[in-house]
Order: structure tokens, then C-alpha cells, then sequence
């Protein structure tokens, strides 16, 4: 039930204005056999979580997937504080909060996402948000690309999510910027850096380094950091939030850390809601502030010494003439920020942590359960997050298939995007798996997998 902040004695001082006794005298219309009375078969209470996972299992009745789908966006536990108070009208039907007259109090959240998302990422300034995580790079490859003012060559990786590189394309191709794309190791699933050292130095504008890539690997973000820097090249990471609550900040990577850093806010606090809406962060290094675009929350005294908030930097096209603009894109999900903000306030560092470490904990659990299947094999071997590649010796077109008839959303087949890597099957576990639902998992696809006619194993074919 909402909060209701009036004390007892504000309570009596408006029931005596209408002259009112009580306040059940204001729904008297209601015939007294509608009452319910006194709530006698409550049991006694159990957490969040659990009450989440009772009712869950009953809407299961009406048809519902356990989810090992990851790549980009992620199914958190959300606490419901969360939308309770990002849904009051204060946030939920306000006015554009990128506007000058924006109220204090928006200001104020903006100010403190803005906080939060630079100490989570070790860099000195965010942004108020952008469209989502794809969008959000693209808008970090054109402001390095005016960082850099003489160099249009930005270098991409192949471990970056594959719509992602799409939407970049899309984005930037008018712009008179190339992008790059190089290859990864197909036995250790990460970016080559032989193949980034070869660039010649001062050729490139930027470097993009994922973390976790796409697969879930962890790619050796120091070194190959450094090497973009030795190129003299900006580096913008690209990352999981949730992720960086257990790995080094990008702002600490190699000797210097990223210059520009941008991702997908999902999996802070947003539901997944068939595809939408998401919102995309990005933090950088003060040299580059004025490069990037959005909106950025000063806090400031007027003359009296009290506190206020105000907008310091509006660089988009609401504020300033289209062709000045550092983006054109005009929407940045604003009330997904405060969902966000929001979320990380109620689960603080340590929350963050444990939500990481819950989720690390259980990707290892189904990567046992699934490899010990005959016909399942571990793909890469190179450390990883929540989510992981598997290799199958069947198409994953026809395992999934016959998964999502159990009621399992089993993962992404990656057999288009890479068919380097023959059948393979990127999969994922977050916090909100139960050991139950990942062997549930398990055995379903072990006999799946016995009874489909069974072909050579991909990692023969691979190296045939």
C-alpha cells in the first residue's frame, strides 16, 4: 500500500475541516456486507523474494517461461519499492525532466543518479541517461570522433553485441566515420590484441572494449586498455552494470583508465516488458564532458546560502541549434533513471555485490549441470559473468524449440551472428534462478539431447 505521510494529529485537523468524525464515515456508501472486516488467515510474513516466487508459480498456470536468456538484457529480482514509488505521480506524470523548469525534486534524483553511476564507474562525470545501451554507443563513438577532431576510424570488436554493431552502423555511417571491426580468438572467445597492436599509432580515433563481451567472457580490459592508449586512441568501454559492482571500474583499467564509458541501465531496476523501454547511461573523464550529449545536474547555493539543484550542461537539441547539438536523439528514459536510481539507493554497494555475486554463482551452477550432459561442451574456458557459451552436436534451432515446449526460454543461438562456432547456445542465470528451475533445465535438455538423432560433435567440425 503507498505511503501516506500525514501524521494523526494532520488526519484530525482535516476531518474536523469537512466535519467528518472518522475516516470511515467518507465511504459510508458502501453497504457494511462488501466490508471484509478483519484480515483472520494472513499467515505470518516471508520475504519479498519468496512472495515474488509464490506468485509467479501461479501465473505459471496461465503459461510462463523460466528464463536462461541473457545477451544485453537480464531478469533481476526488482524489489517492489522500486516501481511503488518511481509509479507516484511526483515522477510518474511529471513534465519533461530535461526541460529548464524541470522541479527540485527531479533535479535532485538526476543529481544522484549522476553520483552513483560515476563512483560505479570510477569516472568523474554521468550523464541524465540516454535511449538505451546500443544508442548509447553509437553516441560514444561520435564523441570520440569529435574528441579526435582529424581521425573519423573507430576500432569495434566482433564480442560486442551484435545488434548493437548494427545500430552503431546505422547510426554513425552518414557521420564520414569507418568503424573497424576485428576479430576474436575463437578458443579463448575474447578480442585479439595482436590484431589491435598492428593499428598504427595515431590511426584511430577510438577503441571499444566490452566487459563482459557478448559471450559473458571477461576480456583482459588492462592491457588491451593500454594498448588503445599506446595507438593514442580514446577507449569507451562498453558494460554491464551489474557486473562492475564485482569487477574493477572502468575508470581503473590499465594505467589510465577508459576515457568514455557507456551500457545498458536494464538491469538496474527495469523489467524486462517485451523489448522496452531501456535507458542508456554514459559516464567520461571531465577533459571530455563537453563532447557528450544529454543533460548533466549541477548542485549549487542561491544567494540566501540555501541548497538547489539546477541544469548546468544541455547539449541537446532542445537547448541549442540543431546542427550545434551533440545528439539529436531527443528521448533519454527518463523515468527508467529513476527506477534506477532508486534501485541502486535501496540495495546500496553491498546489495550490488551480492546481486553480482548471486548471479556469477549460479551461471557456474548450470554450466556443471548442462556440460555434463553427452553432447554438451563448454565452448571457452576464459573466465566469465553471468552468462556463458555452450556447444551442442545438434542445431540449436531444434533444441530450443523442443525447450521452449517444457516451458524454458533455454538462450540465444548464436549460430547466425558466429557461425564460426558452430551450434553454440549462449546461455544465462541470474539471481532469480533456483537450483530447482536450472535442473529442471538440465533434465529436459539431457533428454532432449538422448533422443535426437545424434551428429558428429561441432568441436570435430570446427576443427575439420
Amino acid at each position: 500500500m503507498p505511503f501516506i505521510p500525514h501524521t494523526e494529529e494532520e488526519i484530525r485537523q482535516m476531518l474536523d475541516a469537512i466535519r467528518v468524525s472518522d475516516i470511515d464515515e467518507l465511504f459510508s456508501e458502501i453497504p457494511g456486507d462488501l466490508h471484509s472486516g478483519k484480515l483472520t488467515s494472513v499467515p505470518s510474513g516471508i520475504s519479498e523474494m519468496d512472495v515474488g516466487r509464490i506468485m509467479l508459480a501461479r501465473s505459471r498456470q496461465d503459461g510462463h517461461y523460466i528464463n536462461f536468456i541473457g545477451g544485453g538484457v537480464y531478469e533481476h529480482h526488482i524489489p517492489a519499492a522500486v516501481w511503488e514509488l518511481t509509479t507516484r505521480g511526483e515522477f510518474y506524470t511529471a513534465y519533461t525532466p530535461y526541460q529548464a523548469e524541470a522541479s527540485q525534486g527531479t533535479l535532485q534524483l538526476l543529481y544522484e543518479y549522476q553520483t552513483m553511476m560515476s563512483s560505479l564507474m570510477a569516472l568523474d562525470v554521468s550523464n541524465a541517461s540516454l535511449y538505451e545501451g546500443a544508442s548509447a554507443l553509437a553516441e560514444a563513438v561520435l564523441a570520440a570522433a569529435r574528441a579526435r577532431k582529424k581521425l573519423n576510424k573507430v576500432v569495434i570488436p566482433r564480442t560486442v553485441n551484435p545488434r548493437y554493431r548494427k545500430v552503431v552502423e546505422s547510426i554513425v555511417r552518414n557521420q564520414r566515420i569507418e568503424l573497424v571491426e576485428i576479430p576474436f580468438s575463437v578458443t579463448e572467445g575474447t578480442i585479439d590484441i595482436d590484431v589491435l597492436r598492428a593499428f598504427d599509432k595515431g590511426s584511430v580515433a577510438a577503441v571499444v572494449v566490452p566487459q563482459p563481451n557478448y559471450f559473458g567472457l571477461l576480456e583482459d580490459v588492462d592491457t588491451l586498455t593500454d594498448a588503445a592508449h599506446e595507438l593514442d586512441a580514446l577507449v569507451i568501454g562498453l558494460v554491464n552494470p551489474t557486473a562492475m559492482a564485482l569487477l574493477r571500474p572502468p575508470g581503473r583499467w590499465g594505467a589510465d583508465g577508459a576515457d568514455i564509458v557507456v551500457g545498458e541501465g536494464q538491469p538496474l531496476g527495469i523489467p524486462l516488458s517485451s523489448g522496452g523501454p531501456y535507458m542508456g547511461f554514459m559516464c567520461c573523464r571531465n577533459k571530455y564532458v563537453r563532447q557528450i550529449p544529454g543533460r548533466i545536474v549541477g548542485r549549487t547555493r542561491d544567494d540566501k546560502g540555501n541548497e538547489g539543484f539546477t541544469l548546468t550542461l544541455q547539449a541537446r537539441e532542445q537547448h541549442i541549434r540543431r546542427s550545434k547539438a551533440t545528439s539529436n536523439i531527443c528521448t533519454n528514459q527518463g523515468l527508467m533513471v529513476v527506477a534506477a536510481t532508486i534501485y541502486m539507493s535501496l540495495l546500496g554497494p553491498e546489495g550490488l555485490r551480492r546481486v553480482a555475486a548471486r548471479c556469477h554463482h549460479n551461471t557456474n551452477i548450470l554450466l556443471a549441470k548442462l556440460t555434463a550432459i553427452d553432447g554438451v561442451y563448454r565452448c571457452f574456458e576464459t573466465p566469465f559473468f553471468h552468462e556463458s557459451v555452450v556447444r551442442l552436436d545438434q542445431p540449436v534451432t531444434d533444441v530450443l524449440r523442443a525447450i521452449e515446449a517444457q516451458g524454458i526460454n533455454g538462450g540465444i543461438d548464436l549460430s547466425e551472428d558466429y557461425p564460426e562456432l558452430g551450434n553454440a547456445l549462449l546461455t544465462c542465470a541470474t539471481e532469480t534462478r533456483t537450483v530447482d528451475e536450472i535442473e529442471n533445465y538440465a533434465t529436459h535438455l539431457d533428454r532432449i539431447m538422448s533422443r535426437r538423432s545424434l551428429d558428429p560433435p561441432c568441436a570435430e567440425k570446427v576443427a575439420g
